[in-house]
């Protein structure tokens, strides 16, 4: 979590000094047949997703409430958001992040629904006879 309100709060963004590798990349794979719909903006997006997927499985963990856990994702992205807004005029706050961290919250309390569920269901019968 310290290292998430690290990153959501640095200065400047933290991409900043990947962009000329990022663009080089990017370039170099759509060359080779990625599609044009890969670019930055795709790039980040994506990793506003990603990054957000541990928060909503630890949420979902420790409140074991899917809906809450992913409503707080979006409470926790609109407060990023506007802290940028607000506080960093070197950052920019976009509702298109809010909706991909909250989507990254959802995908995290998928992830711990689908565990929990997993752990919940009954062993099979064991086709072993009892050996004693």
């Amino acid at each position: 979590m310290l290292a998430m309100a690290a990153i959501a709060f640095w200065p400047v963004p933290v991409d900043s000094a990947a962009g000329p590798q990022l663009t080089a990349t990017l370039a170099w794979l759509h060359a080779h047949g990625i599609p044009r719909f890969v670019n930055y903006q795709f790039v980040e997006f994506a990793a506003n997703i990603i990054f957000f997927i541990p928060l909503g499985f630890f949420l979902g963990f420790g409140l074991h409430r899917f809906w809450l856990a992913c409503v707080l994702g979006l409470v926790a992205s609109s407060v990023i958001e506007l802290g940028q807004l607000l506080f960093l005029p070197n950052r920019y706050a976009t509702i298109t992040d809010v909706v991909a961290n909250t989507l990254g919250t959802f995908l995290g309390a998928v992830i711990w629904l689908a565990v929990k569920r997993f752990r919940q269901r009954p062993l099979p019968p064991s086709d072993h006879a009892d050996l004693r």
